[in-house]
């Protein structure tokens, strides 16, 4: 049997892994193992098991532990001895064979003098992690004193990977790593030091700028201090545009055109992005990215300026923290380009994009097919679906910019519906299509992201109307619907967006407002979640309004929410962010009688079968299922089990807030929500 300590302390024979329960053996345990061979006083194992609520016989209590601990070992086949009893504390042996712990540092010592074998070495120490530390382990000692310090070891091994690929001068598959180290890690100078030089090694000038003005926004916001001297001189050399010491010759390519941050209003702290993120970046959602300076989302607030660009695609940049600096670097590399050249457009950006991490392995896999090699005859076609509120486009442009090595000639983001919700006519999607992607196709592959589908007829007309100008290339679309007839004929690759699993809801909620704050309330947070219907736009819009209100109990808040819910997921300063306005929108698209339809099924219990159905509508069973399947179809419903439908919870309030509220929403502000996307999409 071997213990496993980087993640959720667990036990495995090398088949089956068992993540121990979340009790005081358990902290017990990884106290111990955590100094594995060393004799561990007493005093700390009190402190590791009961913290500062020890109780009044601490050394029976503890000796009691340990026979529990023992007892659960034996379970597991492991010898009830292997925890000592020695003078002053407690003693548990282990090695590089039982403890992945010692595994991974014995790695990390031996592949220093490996030569060529270093970096696979390393590589194989760093699979040894499996996800947040010591998650099951209710000690806060060892999350407060052992945590961080074994956090920053592997730190240590993942720079020096980052070094060995940087000196290799595979810049472009190092920024993979480096992206979601330097999220989670954002004040780390040294990572983002690495960062600087694989994009400017990567031919991204202006990305490499853009990093020093983000972490020098982040470093003087928080701690009033400026970069160090080493990031200085970086920024320095890549202004310069000089060949940087541990880059290959000749790697840096020659610098991008400029891109002048585009002037916006500060948004609020919130998921759309870090605090002071420009509006109308957009967002991810998910796992990684810690702490309230890396708020993370998933539906996405985008300028509209941005949307039926073509552009050289881009690692997704960090947000900056910083006024835009139209004084500083972006100035020089201006002027730097041809006399009256315009700064390329680019896609936007989708900073600190975490979670949904298969969705996104799944669709960064399907783009970058072998079938994109010259010759390909057709492009590579995927559709990303799911109901309002999901973060379908977020998702496609992070994809798209982690493939822009595989299409060198630009890409293009084009919306399939009007500002009035109504279906482009396809003619004039086509001819904004072949305008924007045409002058780059020479260059190789384009990639189209074809935004807000509504029909499969308006894709497949789009894509026989385009076919010379995607060729090789490869096509993202969007949609509420599932587009099951263009699946059926094009066969695409196919993403469903549901809503979040609670798990990662709540591991969202607890990164952007802190551990400590969620742990003092813990049931408040779950219920928090619950309230959201684990939608990533009302999450969005939930921890925007608690970061933002730091002094305000959760408990407090799900009881606000509740008096009115979802009339309240909405944030006063902008009204793009609005969880009914989205939903009413939703419902105006759908013809009167399935809308009225989902309206009357939101008065059953949530879980829908057909029998049920056809009773509350007065329908024979046959119409109740076709107006299910239709719902279904549109991301209004999704499918528990073969015959058993559910609504979202969030979408079934709003469904019965809106038969009881007086009035609508104006049709005003219709436009001014679709413009929360780069389309307007959900």
């Amino acid at each position: 049997m071997r213990f496993q300590l980087l993640g959720p302390l667990s036990v495995t024979d090398g088949c089956d892994v068992v993540v121990l329960p979340p009790a005081k053996p358990t902290s017990l345990l990884a106290a111990l193992l955590l100094r594995p061979g060393e004799v561990v006083p007493t005093d700390r194992l009190l402190e590791a098991v009961w913290g500062e609520k020890q109780p009044a016989t601490a050394k029976s209590a503890l000796q009691s532990c340990v026979l529990r601990l023992r007892r659960l070992l034996a379970r597991y086949g492991i010898a009830e001895r292997l925890v000592v009893a020695v003078a002053g504390g407690y003693r548990l042996s282990a090695d590089a064979e039982t403890l992945d712990l010692l595994h991974f540092r014995r790695l990390a010592a031996e592949a220093s003098a490996a030569g060529e074998s270093e970096l696979p070495m390393l590589r194989t120490a760093l699979g040894l992690w499996r996800g947040p530390l010591l998650a099951n382990v209710p000690s806060e000692l060892l999350h407060r004193d052992e945590v961080p310090r074994l956090a920053e070891q592997r730190m240590r091994v993942l720079e020096r990977v980052c070094e060995i690929q940087l000196a290799q001068g595979r810049c472009s598959e190092v920024l993979v790593d480096l992206w979601e180290a330097t999220g989670a890690h954002p004040q780390h100078e040294g990572l983002s030091a690495q960062l600087m030089r694989a994009l400017y090694g990567s031919g991204r000038q202006n990305e490499a700028l853009a990093e020093y003005r983000r972490i020098r926004g982040r470093l003087r916001d928080e701690l009033g201090v400026d970069p160090g001297p080493q990031l200085q001189a970086l920024e320095l050399a890549i202004l310069r545009g000089e060949e940087l010491r541990g880059l290959p010759r000749g790697r840096a390519t020659e610098p991008a055109p400029a891109l002048p941050a585009p002037a916006a209003p500060a948004a609020p702290p919130g998921p759309a992005g870090s605090p002071g993120a420009p509006t109308g970046a957009p967002a991810g959602h998910g796992t990684a990215n810690g702490g309230p300076g890396g708020i993370v989302s998933a539906d996405d607030a985008v300028g509209p300026a941005h949307a039926g660009r073509a552009v050289p695609l881009t690692a997704p940049a960090r947000p900056a923290l910083a006024a835009p600096d139209t004084t500083g670097a972006d100035a020089v590399l201006a002027a730097s380009g041809p006399a009256g050249a315009s700064p390329a457009p680019r896609l936007p950006r989708v900073p600190g994009f975490t979670g949904r991490a298969d969705e996104t392995a799944g669709l960064v896999a399907h783009l970058s097919r072998t079938e994109l090699a010259p010759g390909g005859p057709e492009p590579v076609l995927a559709v990303v679906s799911g109901g309002p509120g999901m973060g379908k486009t977020a998702l496609a442009l992070h994809a798209a910019h982690l493939v822009a090595d595989r299409y060198p000639g630009g890409a293009a983001l084009v919306s399939l519906t009007a500002p009035d919700g109504r279906p482009r006519p396809v003619e004039e999607a086509a001819a904004e299509l072949r305008a924007l992607l045409a002058p780059g196709a020479s260059r190789g592959p384009c990639l189209a992201v074809l935004d807000d589908a509504m029909h499969p007829d308006q894709v497949r007309d789009l894509l026989s109307g385009t076919s010379s100008v995607t060729g090789r290339g490869a096509v993202v679309v969007t949609s509420r619907r599932r587009l099951a007839a263009l699946v059926a004929t094009h066969g695409p690759a196919v993403l469903h967006l549901g809503a979040l699993p609670r798990q990662e809801s709540h591991a969202l909620l607890t990164r952007v407002l802190g551990r400590q704050r969620v742990a003092a309330e813990h049931a408040a947070a779950r219920a928090l979640t619950d309230l959201c219907g684990h939608v990533p736009l009302a999450l969005r819009i939930v921890m925007a309004r608690l970061l933002t209100r730091p002094a305000q109990r959760l408990a407090d808040c799900a009881t606000w929410l509740r008096r009115d819910l979802p009339a309240r997921l909405a944030l006063p300063d902008d009204p793009r962010l609005s969880v009914p306005l989205i939903l009413d929108g939703a419902l105006r698209r759908l013809p009167a009688p399935l809308a009225d339809a989902h309206l009357r099924l939101a008065r059953l219990n949530g879980q829908l079968t057909v029998p049920d159905a056809a009773g509350a509508l007065a329908v024979p069973e046959t119409r109740a299922e076709e107006l299910l399947e239709q719902l279904l179809d549109r991301g209004l419903l999704d499918e528990e089990q073969p015959g058993l439908l559910r609504m979202n919870t969030l979408f079934r309030a709003h469904a019965l807030h809106r038969g009881t509220r007086a009035g609508e929403v104006a049709q005003a502000l219709l436009p001014v929500a679709r413009h929360a996307l780069p389309s307007g999409a959900t």
